[in-house]
């Protein structure tokens, strides 16, 4: 291997190992994220000049050996534990615009009854 395969290898495992942080979070994201990021450790080991140099010259380039499987179980058997936020909840967003809406409709009975005590005429 070159000093450059070894840079994209040492790329990949940093990806792999971003990976494994993003498994390690007990959400959708981390799952996801993880997923992703897997696979794209996977195409930077595709990406290495050697083999990328073998493939030009038409020569049978060797498969970079497959991801490694995971040590331990990904899931675990009981539900993470939320959050919880402390203080006051906010109202929801449909009682805030209503609230709006009545303060204007208000404020706009209240202008238009105001000119009509002074006329401009």
């Amino acid at each position: 291997m070159t000093k450059a395969d070894h840079v994209v290898e040492k790329g990949a495992n940093r990806l792999e190992h971003l990976a494994g942080k993003a498994a390690a979070r007990h959400d959708g994201v981390g799952a996801w994220l993880a997923g992703e990021l897997k696979n794209d450790a996977a195409f930077l080991r595709k990406l290495k000049p050697s083999l990328i140099k073998a493939r030009a010259r038409g020569k049978p380039a060797k498969d970079p050996p497959p991801p490694s499987a995971p040590s331990g179980p990904q899931l675990s058997e009981s539900k993470p534990k939320k959050k919880r936020r402390r203080g006051r909840k906010a109202p929801p967003p449909i009682v805030i615009v209503g609230a709006a809406l009545a303060a204007g409709v208000i404020l706009a009975k209240v202008i238009d009854w105001r000119g009509h005590a002074h006329p401009r005429d």
